[in-house]
């Protein structure tokens, strides 16, 4: 469980510019998504769509499944009902992998407790059309885990290069170079980081 005084204290304290950031915005408000099955969905539907047209398609393809969350759901539906809700073929594969891994069991949530972050990456990552990326999204979004590093992550590298007074955007190996004084506390500071590159207040 974070204790977020805790944790801001420590970023404060081993680097100045987060603690500027922490004071501007105040304390971050979680807010995790512990549908798991639904948020990798949420994830695959979204890939390479504008925001608003990754909503409209959710929200087709969720009324599909008659409020079911479960992989059976999925697996039942037909390539032209994929396909009246907007979801290519592509996706179509992605989504059946990752409902064919779920009922396997090849993913477990109940075991997530028990692996670590790595682990996980590596289980999420046999779904196709699950990259890293996307499994480090799901560990700090949906798992709240506290220590994830998106170095591949545009927005954070654009974060950093703006907080940092960067003359171009970081490589990864910088940014881990940077980031391990954040430990354990790594998702937090990408989250304040992320929250830098507007002006509004958490």
């Amino acid at each position: 469980m974070l204790n977020l005084a805790s944790a801001q204290a420590h970023l404060a304290r081993v680097d100045p510019v987060l603690a500027g950031i922490i004071a501007r915005h105040g304390d971050y408000q979680f807010s995790l998504d512990r549908q798991y099955f639904l948020s990798l969905v949420d994830a695959i539907l979204s890939q390479q769509l504008s925001t608003k047209a990754a909503a409209t398609i959710r929200t087709r393809f969720k009324s599909l499944l008659n409020g079911s969350s479960k992989a059976a759901g999925i697996l039942h539906l037909q390539d032209e009902q994929f396909r009246g809700a907007g979801v290519s073929r592509q996706k179509m594969g992605y989504l059946r992998d990752l409902s064919e891994k779920w009922q396997a069991g090849v993913i477990n949530p109940r075991r997530f407790a028990r692996l670590n972050d790595e682990e996980i990456i590596d289980i999420l990552t046999q779904v196709k059309g699950i990259g890293r990326w996307t499994a480090e999204m799901f560990l700090i979004f949906s798992l709240g885990r506290l220590d994830v590093l998106p170095v591949d992550d545009l927005g954070f590298r654009n974060a950093i290069k703006k907080a940092y007074r960067l003359r171009k955007l970081p490589e990864a190996k910088r940014i881990q170079k940077m980031a391990e004084k954040w430990r354990p506390y790594r998702s937090l500071a990408t989250l304040y980081l992320w929250e830098s590159l507007d002006n509004q207040p958490l």
